[in-house]
């Protein structure tokens, strides 16, 4: 009977912290959210293609990407293959299945990716030209599309136009409601880290391709904008916080301005990358120097005035590089698998380098058990948990 009534008291005293929104990672008073690890998934809010139009893409895009960094400049070259270091087709590169933002929050992650396309008419993701092209062949059944808010204006959330655009959120704006909820509801979380990836592309092998709109400044502004009117300035955590009365935003991350993770719990921050790399973040630059008045952290290279989030995804490679980063102060985005091929190789190896590199925030495809490779590849953070004591700063969280 004892026993029976301390658990009772025990469940009961729990469900009173919860309710109060207890601390989700407690830890010593003082911790920065650079000094702490979390684990995020990547294209977090997508569905998968539908297999009669991946059965049609799949050889047109082997054609394409074949010889691919043949044409690129050397650099651009070495930094694709880093990147993508493992041969996978089309079909493998898109082989991993994520449930709805709410459910992957609930599941512990703390870090989501979000592609946003600009669509400032609106209506211009309304009508795949995939989906328009096998309808005239008589496919029918076809997966099904979202299309809620597809014809307002705004950023709208996919892959890639007209054949890897089936989003769980297809709105931007839906997006961040759906996170701003679930950060209502549990006021204590550890700040969630929002990968977002600013995406003027398309693969234009269908009659009717959508045309994509370019992300230049007045389309940054807006992407600010709408992050502002979904979320409110308070909920953020952006690069003039950290900056404080540094002259630059660099400056401040060496000398770890950063938020206490006690000042940050329920907030969220903004990590920017471009689909053209360092090459396209210009116009986010213009008249925000070190990001003055914007959102978003943007991927940035260790010695610019902007520098604050750094991105190394292959972790293998650039384990030394991102340790050496991480106890400068700077934010570091790894993954432990790239395009799938760990899962079917059920190989951990990058996921430990990930982990141990110290990187804040390791991205996977495959957080939970299950995949249709069939093996028992699964990432999760080590210890368990939300987040854990950063690795390589271990001294300043424990």
């Amino acid at each position: 009977m004892r026993l029976l009534m301390g658990i009772v008291l025990a469940a009961s005293a729990w469900s009173r912290a919860n309710a109060q929104g207890a601390p989700e990672f407690v830890t010593k008073r003082g911790v920065k959210l650079n000094e702490i690890q979390v684990l995020g998934s990547h294209n977090s809010y997508a569905q998968p293609v539908d297999p009669k139009l991946l059965a049609v893409v799949e050889p047109i895009l082997g054609k394409l990407m074949s010889g691919v960094t043949a044409k690129m400049p050397p650099a651009q070259a070495a930094l694709f293959k880093e990147e993508h270091p493992n041969e996978v087709t089309f079909a493998e590169a898109l082989n991993y299945h994520h449930p709805d933002l709410t459910t992957q929050l609930n599941a512990g992650l703390r870090s989501l990716e979000i592609d946003v396309n600009p669509d400032p008419e609106g209506g211009r993701f309304v009508d795949p030209a995939g989906y328009r092209a096998l309808r005239a062949k008589g496919v029918q059944d076809l997966a099904p599309h979202n299309m809620a808010g597809l014809e307002q204006p705004g950023f709208k959330v996919l892959h890639v136009p007209d054949i890897d655009f089936r989003s769980h959120c297809p709105t931007f704006k839906g997006c961040l409601a759906e996170i701003k909820a679930w950060s209502e509801a549990h006021p204590q979380h550890v700040p969630l880290y929002i990968m977002l990836e600013a995406k003027s592309q398309a693969i234009p092998i269908f009659p009717g391709a959508t045309q994509v709109a370019p992300f230049d400044a007045k389309a940054f502004d807006a992407l600010d904008a709408e992050i502002l009117s979904v979320l409110g300035r308070n909920r953020l955590i952006t690069p003039d916080d950290v900056r404080g009365t540094y002259d630059t935003l660099r400056q401040a991350v060496l000398a770890k301005n950063w938020p206490t993770l006690e000042a940050a719990r329920g907030k969220v921050i903004f990590l920017m990358i471009t689909a053209n790399g360092t090459a396209s973040t210009g116009p986010y630059l213009e008249g925000h120097a070190s990001l003055k008045g914007r959102v978003a952290f943007l991927r940035a290279e260790p010695g610019d005035d902007h520098a604050a989030f750094l991105m190394y995804d292959n972790a293998v490679v650039r384990a030394e590089e991102i340790q050496k980063f991480v106890q400068a102060g700077y934010l570091v985005r790894t993954r432990s698998d790239i395009e799938t091929y760990e899962a079917k190789a059920n190989d951990l190896s990058r996921a430990k380098a990930a982990f141990s590199s110290g990187a804040q925030v390791v991205s996977t495809d495959f957080f939970r058990p299950g995949n249709s490779y069939g093996t028992p590849y699964v990432v999760q953070l080590p210890g368990g948990g939300v987040a854990r004591c950063n690795p390589v700063v271990r001294a300043a969280c424990q």
